[in-house]
């Protein structure tokens, strides 16, 4: 025997519906929840290098953007993601200076090369010396 389903149409808008009205039900969930996320995310390290591995073997990334396009990506970026944009980053203003801080004093303690003539290839030195002391902050 068959399942039967209502048509995708009535479950898609049931889905939308249901969670647009969930918002308080999940804030209450992660302010009362007693499991350590951090702790229990890490110690899923392994599954998720599994899992990873997998979907690098089976090319999920590229079948996922290929199925997607760049018109929905245009799409919701442009009609949702724009209108989210300046609450998102406001938002973030702490833990991007949080981020940053390590790499501002990182570039506040660098000695650069002499500028040269424009054009110089010695002007590459400074340059090269700003890339050598950020990859050294962000990989330890």
């Amino acid at each position: 025997m068959a399942i039967q389903l209502k048509d995708t149409a009535t479950i898609a808008r049931k889905f939308a519906s249901r969670a647009q009205a969930a918002g308080g039900e999940y804030k209450s969930g992660v302010d009362t929840t007693q499991k350590d996320w951090a702790a229990l995310t890490a110690a899923a390290k392994d599954s998720y290098e599994a899992g990873v591995t997998q979907a690098i073997g089976r090319g999920a990334f590229v079948k996922g953007v290929s199925a997607a396009g760049t018109a929905k990506w245009k799409d919701k970026a442009v009609n949702i993601g724009a209108s989210r944009y300046g609450q998102g980053v406001a938002g973030a203003e702490a833990a991007y200076a949080q981020g940053f801080d390590k790499y501002a004093n990182v570039l506040k303690g660098l000695s650069l090369p002499p500028r040269s003539a424009k054009g110089s290839p010695q002007n590459i030195q400074r340059v090269q010396a700003v890339a050598d002391a950020l990859h050294r902050a962000k990989t330890g």
